[in-house]
């Protein structure tokens, strides 16, 4: 039988791991669960990505663009204006948006407390919007505040509550110099 040539399913299949994860937690995913979602056979997830570590490793990655993507969307890269202002107001866009997404992320991220394979992709998440925030103030202040707004995100998350702007944009000016 001849080999059918099909260059996107490494995609679809991260894509499926995502969707598994954000519905069943990460103890719901596994190369079987990860092909079924796909609607592939099992042998191509576990030769796109030969271990579980690796296969999350590529659905953390994939979901770190969510938060970085925002932030360099919506933060202008030039200085000038309230920056706690706009970050509160980012912060606000991606928890206003579909909570199951920012969950995914949180959960993924978090992952890597367990998971000694992911810890190289958080901390390249961390690194790569802590350089974004640096883009409009140092790099110790943008860490503060990268710490300070995943701190308020995790308190709307496990709380149920809803997002306020006002109180993250003055908690967040108190970090700026």
């Amino acid at each position: 039988m001849a080999r059918r040539y099909d260059p996107e399913r490494r995609q679809r299949i991260t894509d499926a791991a995502i969707r598994v994860v954000g519905r069943d937690g990460i103890a719901g995913l596994s190369h079987r669960t990860a092909a079924a979602e796909a609607d592939v056979p099992l042998g191509s997830t576990t030769y796109h990505f030969a271990t579980l570590e690796e296969l999350l490793v590529a659905a953390l990655r994939q979901a770190n663009e969510g938060f970085a993507g925002v932030l360099a969307e919506l933060l202008p890269e030039a200085g000038g204006g309230d920056l706690a202002a706009d970050l509160a107001r980012v912060l606000g866009e991606w928890l206003g948006g579909e909570r199951t997404g920012v969950e995914l992320e949180y959960e993924l991220y978090l992952a890597a407390l367990r998971r000694p394979a992911l810890r190289p992709v958080a901390a390249e998440w961390t690194e790569q919007a802590a350089a974004l925030l640096a883009r409009r103030t140092d790099p110790v202040t943008a860490r503060a505040l990268l710490a300070l707004m995943d701190g308020i995100g995790l308190q709307v998350l496990l709380t149920g509550g809803s997002y306020d702007e006002e109180y993250a944009r003055t908690m967040l000016a108190r970090l700026i110099p």
